[in-house]
């Protein structure tokens, strides 16, 4: 199982937790007493299931509470009639809701009590923890990706205004340094969403001036790496010329070096010459 997989269990158990507190917490207060969690459903020593919740109200009236973090369908309605009945209580559902109308229906025939709350109350802090969690990552992962991943080629006119964008506290003031009024300033910014450069995900002003900086950071960047790269290649082709240099300074000095082997030889010979004419003489 990989680690998102993990993720994803660990999420649904601590939302399934998490709803089961906030259920108790909630028949409290509408005046019942919260008699058993988890209560097993035995028969012949063979459980055969669970009820989340048995409680009981100011009557004396047992209730099976199954506790959904979702919302309910048929199988939920029938799995709460069935465990109820066994448990010779009334049965009672607290959820988000119906899925649809057959369950609403088959609720009202058999009996089956419904606690509906909205999507707040059963988000607690630990849910609500991880759901933001989830929603910085995915925000994360999305300006990593516009960082380091592919990116539309930047014209100049695109540079400029994503720069006068990027430089600015408001989009006033990015379209008074470019000449331009708000309402074409925000044309070009349409123009440059359909061209790619800016993320259709960014929407609103902030996010594109987020989008403007890390795009103008990263031009910054590559710009800087592209002049490294051809520094790189002309040092290399410095080193090529001094390594041609050094060869053809060695081919010298060998050359140089038979040059004063003749001409040493030539003075031997010269010399002989004149000893031999002066002993002639």
């Amino acid at each position: 199982m990989s680690s998102s997989e993990k993720h994803r269990v660990l999420s649904a158990k601590r939302r399934g937790l998490a709803s089961e507190r906030i259920a108790v917490s909630i028949l409290e207060e509408l005046g019942y007493r919260v008699l058993e969690v988890g209560r097993k459903i035995i028969i012949n020593d063979t459980e055969i299931g669970e009820v989340d919740v048995l409680a009981e109200d100011q009557s004396g009236e047992k209730y099976a509470v199954e506790v959904k973090a979702g919302r309910l369908d048929v199988g939920g309605v029938r799995q709460a009639y069935v465990n109820a009945l066994i448990l010779e209580a009334k049965p009672m559902v607290i959820c988000k809701g119906f899925a649809d109308d057959a369950a609403r229906e088959l609720a009202e025939k058999l009996g089956v009590r419904v606690v509906q709350l909205s999507d707040v109350f059963l988000v607690e802090s630990e849910e609500l923890y991880s759901i933001v969690r989830e929603a910085v990552e995915e925000v994360l992962t999305e300006y990593f990706e516009l960082f380091y991943g592919y990116t539309a080629h930047l014209k100049p006119e695109h540079y400029e205004i994503l720069s006068a964008i990027y430089s600015s506290t408001s989009i006033e003031e990015a379209a008074e340094k470019l000449n331009l009024d708000v309402s074409a300033l925000a044309r070009h910014i349409d123009e440059l969403r359909k061209q790619g450069v800016i993320p259709k995900w960014a929407s609103k002003y902030s996010s594109v001036k987020r989008v403007a900086q890390i795009l103008v950071q990263k031009q910054s960047v590559v710009s800087a790496l592209e002049e490294s790269r051809k520094l790189v290649e002309s040092l290399k082709s410095l080193v090529d010329q001094l390594k041609a240099l050094q060869g053809a300074l060695h081919t010298l000095t060998q050359q140089l070096a038979r040059t004063q082997q003749v001409l040493a030889s030539l003075e031997k010979h010269a010399e002989k010459n004149t000893q031999e004419k002066a002993l002639s003489n």
